[in-house]
């Protein structure tokens, strides 16, 4: 058997017992993962500003973070970041939220605080601090932070 026909054969295996919600957030994220600069079909592979929303893909954290599959602590500090502002449509981030989510996946931050300070640090800055209210700090994405998370999700180079 012809080794595509095969790939598309299991596919359809793998995919036929699930809801078609489901079904929808696999083939989102096999799209953005593995879209290609052209096809066998003359298809071109949008830049990752043109992408809409890539978020609504994903209705649970984890998802979302296996997807962007972040390699470092300050990437995860950064999809974790943008699954709050993004996603869940809080205007500002609390650090110890974040890390909780961080945690509940196995991945807590050693250090929270320092990983967002190393996304402010970044040139473009990722992230930045928008007010202090004793000792917590709010912080905010910035476009060029979505736009990292976003490469990310299409699996061009990450938080870099």
């Amino acid at each position: 058997m012809d080794p595509e026909a095969k790939a598309i054969a299991d596919i359809v295996e793998i995919l036929s017992p699930l809801e078609p919600e489901s079904i929808q957030r696999v083939l989102n994220f096999i799209t953005h993962r593995y879209q290609t600069k052209s096809s066998a079909s003359g298809t071109v592979e949008q830049p990752a500003s043109d992408i809409s929303a890539p978020v609504g893909s994903f209705s649970e954290f984890h998802e979302l973070f296996y997807a962007a599959n972040p390699s470092t602590a300050v990437d995860r500090a950064l999809v974790a970041a943008y699954w709050f502002q993004k996603a869940l449509g809080q205007d500002e981030l609390d650090a110890f939220a974040l890390n909780k989510e961080l945690k509940y996946l196995g991945h807590p931050s050693t250090n929270i605080a320092r990983d967002l300070d190393a996304l402010i640090g970044k040139t473009p800055r990722l992230v930045v601090q928008i007010r202090k209210e004793g000792s917590r700090r709010r912080y905010k994405l910035t476009r060029e932070g979505i736009r990292a998370v976003e490469k990310m999700l299409t699996g061009q180079s990450g938080g870099e």
